[in-house]
């Protein structure tokens, strides 16, 4: 059975402060994209794999890839205005009716190995696999200009990819659009599905600014292989 992939990577990078969307920024002379693309291909060359881009970039990536002469076999999307509908484009483009479907961030390039597997075969059996890991800081809630101790052990840091099986994504993603879908477990949990938790891994990080690009290039100094 072919498991599938979903690259989101439509955002522009506002936050990042630079022309180039974050996606096409680069580590050790190659975009982030790639680092992606790459790593989970190295973990599972017969994932089918579906890259969603902003439409103002999807010309770009083509051109990207013919230089950078990259071969990993992918179909490019068109991304929508918010999360959700990028990924229900994601999703309108598989065909199969069957397999596990994984929704990863396109600037989170170091997913580990356990990490993707744990993901996909917690997911094969339960229908849900959604990576995470505990918070190590103190947490405080503000609330109307007070705040309060929180407790931590209440709380965790979610990841990707985000794996369902996919006769429950198809159903999930028919619902209207909301903005409280800030993810796409928060989409399956509005089934009032049980969403069931993995651990991630720490290197796991979403490049979102100048301070995580950095961090990340770190990574890939210390290490190839997590």
């Amino acid at each position: 059975m072919t498991d599938h992939l979903i690259i989101v990577a439509a955002g522009t990078g506002s936050r990042m402060g630079t022309d180039l969307p974050k996606q096409f920024l680069e580590i050790n002379q190659k975009p982030i994209l790639v680092h992606t693309l790459e790593r989970f291909y190295s973990f599972d060359s017969s994932l089918n794999m579906i890259v969603v881009l902003h439409p103002d970039f999807v010309d770009y990536w083509i051109d990207l890839k013919r230089t950078l002469q990259l071969n990993i076999p992918h179909q490019v999307v068109a991304g929508g205005k918010e999360r959700f509908f990028s990924v229900q484009n994601g999703l309108n483009a598989i065909q199969a009716e069957t397999g596990v479907v994984g929704i990863h961030d396109g600037v989170r390039p170091l997913v580990s190995k356990r990490t993707f597997e744990t993901s996909y075969h917690q997911a094969r059996i339960n229908g849900t696999a959604i990576p995470v890991l505990p918070l190590n800081d103190s947490l405080r809630m503000v609330e109307d200009g007070q705040n309060k101790i929180a407790d931590r052990s209440k709380f965790r840091l979610v990841q990707t990819p985000q794996c369902f099986e996919i006769s429950l994504l198809r159903k999930a993603f028919q619902q209207a659009y909301h903005p409280m879908f800030t993810d796409d477990a928060s989409v399956v949990e509005a089934l009032g599905v049980h969403l069931n938790l993995v651990e991630g891994n720490r290197e796991n990080i979403k490049i979102t600014t100048p301070e995580d690009l950095q961090m990340a290039q770190a990574y890939f100094t210390l290490t190839q292989e997590i």
